[in-house]
C-alpha cells in the first residue's frame, strides 16, 4: 500500500508542480505589481476591521480560520523533512515560495469573495464556486469540489492527528489510542457546533500559539547567538549551490523548499478560499490582502522559526533523495519530524522543551483540523446543492471523526504521503483555474485602488468594476451604500466611471 502511494506522490510532486507553483506566484506578483509587498501596512490595518453579520464572520476571524489551516504540523514536522531531503538551502527556497505565494493567495481569496453566495443564511464560497461562476465550467467545478472534499475529509486529516499522537507519546508517554480518543471527542464538539463555533475557537487560539512559538524561536536563537551568522551563511550558500557539502543537491533543495511551502501555506491550492468567502467585508480585495498577509505569518515567520531552531542547534540529518548515505548526520537514528524541533528546544529548556513543542503541535494540528472540516463541509454544501443528497453533510461529520481517530494510530509515512497526494492534486487544479480567472481579480484590484485614491472606504460594485456573475455583491454594495459606506461625491463618481470605462475593459 505504502509503495503504491509513494509512487503516486512521486508523479504528482515532480518538477511540473514545483515549476507551476513558482511560475504562478511570479506571474501574479508581476501582474499585481507586487501587491503582497505594496500593501503590507494596509494588510495589518485591515485586520482591525471587526465587522461581522448573521451571514458572515469578521475578516479577522476569517484570517485566523485560514491561518489555522495554514499553520499546522507542516510548520514543525514538515520543515524537518525538507531539511532532511534538501539540506539547509531548502529553508531559503521555502521563504522564496512563501513571498511569491502571497500573490497567489491574494488572487484566490479575492476571487472567493467576488463569487461567494448565500446558503443556509451563511456566506459560502471557494474554488468550486468561482470556477463555476467565473469560468462557467460546472463539470470542472464539481470535479474540483469532489477532489477537495476527498482531500480534506479523508486524505489530509490523518497527518495532523498522527503528529499529535506521535508527539504526545514521545513527550508524555500517552498511548496513541488515548490521544486519538481525546482529539476525536474535542473535534466532535466543535464540528457539530457549526462555523461560528469553529471561527470563535480559531480567533482565540491561533494568535496566542503563533506568538508563543515565535518567542520561543527568539530565545533559542539568542541562546546560540554565536552560531547564528554561520547558520544564515550556510542556508544561503546551500541554496545557491556554493556550499562544499550541500552544493550538489541544489535541485533537491529547491524542490523540497517549494514542496513544503506549498504543503504548509497552501497558497494557490484553494484552501483559504473557503474561509475567505465567509468573511463580511465591503470589498473582495480587503480579504485578499488579509490572506496574503497570512502567508507571511505561516511561511516567512512560523516555518522559518522551526528551520532556524533546528539548524542553529545542529539537530538534523541530511539524506538526499535516492542516497543510501547521509551528507551530515548530527542526530543518528532520529527520523525527521517533530523530534528534531523538540531536541532543538531542549537545548535551552531541557526536559520542558519536548513538552512545550508537543503542546504547540497539538494546538497547531488541532486548529488545522478545524479548518479542514469547514472546508470539507463547504464543498459538501456545494455538491449537495448540485446532487440533492442532504445526508452527505452528516456522513461527512462521522467519516471525518473516524479518519481523525484512525490517523492517530497509523503509519507516519503513509499519512504524509496521502496528504501529499491531496495537496498536490488540489494545487494543480486550482493554480490552473486562478490563472484563467486573472481578469476579474485584477479588475477588482484596480477598482479597490481607484476608490482608495478617491479617499473613500472601498465598496465593491461588480457593475462598476466590470465583473460579471457576482450578483450577490450588487445587493451587498447597496446595503453598504445605504449605511453611508463608500458613497462618493458626484464628481468623484463620474471620474470613477470614466476610469472604469477606460481601464475596466483591459
Amino acid at each position: 500500500m505504502e509503495a503504491i502511494v509513494n509512487t503516486i506522490v512521486g508523479y504528482i510532486w515532480g518538477n511540473a508542480l514545483v515549476v507551476l507553483s513558482l511560475g504562478v506566484g511570479l506571474y501574479f506578483t508581476l501582474a499585481t505589481r507586487g501587491v503582497q509587498f505594496r500593501y503590507l501596512i494596509k494588510m495589518v490595518c485591515l485586520l482591525k476591521e471587526n465587522k461581522a453579520s448573521k451571514e458572515g464572520i469578521s475578516s479577522f476571524q476569517a484570517f485566523c480560520l485560514a491561518l489555522s489551516g495554514r499553520v499546522g504540523v507542516g510548520n514543525i514536522a514538515g520543515v524537518a523533512t525538507a531539511i532532511a531531503a534538501g539540506g539547509p538551502g531548502a529553508i531559503f527556497w521555502m521563504v522564496v515560495m512563501g513571498l511569491l505565494g502571497g500573490a497567489s493567495a491574494f488572487i484566490e481569496s479575492t476571487l472567493a469573495q467576488i463569487y461567494k453566495q448565500r446558503s443556509d443564511d451563511q456566506y459560502r464560497g471557494g474554488s468550486p464556486y468561482y470556477i463555476e461562476k467565473g469560468l462557467k465550467l460546472k463539470p470542472f467545478a464539481i470535479m474540483v469540489a469532489a477532489v477537495i472534499c476527498l482531500s480534506y475529509g479523508v486524505l489530509v486529516p490523518g497527518i495532523q492527528a498522527n503528529t499529535i499522537a506521535d508527539s504526545f507519546q514521545s513527550s508524555f508517554n500517552l498511548p496513541p489510542i488515548a490521544t486519538g480518543s481525546i482529539v476525536t471527542v474535542l473535534m466532535a464538539w466543535l464540528i457539530f457546533g457549526g462555523i461560528k463555533r469553529i471561527a470563535s475557537a480559531a480567533d482565540k487560539i491561533v494568535p496566542i500559539m503563533a506568538l508563543a512559538y515565535i518567542v520561543m524561536m527568539v530565545i533559542i536563537l539568542g541562546s546560540h547567538y554565536e552560531q547564528v551568522p554561520a547558520m544564515f551563511s550556510l542556508i544561503f550558500r546551500s541554496a545557491m549551490g556554493m556550499d562544499a557539502v550541500f552544493g550538489g543537491i541544489i535541485g533537491t533543495a529547491v524542490s523540497w523548499g517549494v514542496r513544503r511551502a506549498v504543503f504548509s501555506n497552501v497558497a494557490g491550492a484553494g484552501e483559504a478560499t473557503f474561509s475567505s468567502a465567509a468573511a463580511e467585508v465591503s470589498h473582495p480585495v480587503k480579504q485578499g490582502l488579509i490572506q496574503a498577509f497570512s502567508i507571511y505569518i505561516d511561511t516567512v515567520v512560523v516555518c522559518t522559526a522551526s528551520g532556524l531552531m533546528i539548524l542553529v542547534t545542529n539537530m538534523y540529518n541530511v539524506f538526499p533523495d535516492g542516497s543510501a548515505t547521509a551528507l551530515v548526520e548530527y542526530v543518528p537514528g532520529v527520523a525527521a519530524g517533530t523530534a528534531w524541533t523538540q531536541m532543538a528546544v531542549s537545548t535551552v529548556f531541557t526536559s520542558a522543551g519536548s513538552g512545550f513543542v508537543s503542546i504547540a503541535v497539538f494546538l497547531f494540528a488541532f486548529t488545522t483540523l478545524m479548518a479542514y472540516y469547514y472546508i470539507a463541509e463547504t464543498t459538501i454544501v456545494y455538491l449537495d446543492r448540485k446532487l440533492r443528497y442532504p445526508i452527505l453533510k452528516l456522513i461527512l461529520k462521522f467519516v471525518f471523526l473516524i479518519i481523525v481517530f484512525i490517523g492517530s494510530v497509523q503509519s507516519v509515512s503513509l499519512m504524509w504521503s496521502l496528504g501529499d497526494i491531496g495537496f498536490g492534486s488540489m494545487s494543480y487544479l486550482n493554480l490552473i483555474a486562478i490563472v484563467f480567472l486573472s481578469k476579474p481579480a485584477l479588475r477588482a484590484l484596480r477598482d479597490f485602488e481607484r476608490q482608495e485614491k478617491l479617499g473613500v472606504d472601498p465598496v465593491f460594485d461588480p457593475k462598476v468594476a466590470g465583473v460579471e456573475n457576482a450578483e450577490l455583491w450588487e445587493d451587498i454594495s447597496r446595503e453598504y451604500h445605504a449605511q453611508g459606506v463608500g458613497i462618493e461625491p458626484k464628481e468623484k463618481q463620474n471620474k470613477g466611471m470614466e476610469y472604469q470605462e477606460r481601464e475596466g475593459k483591459n
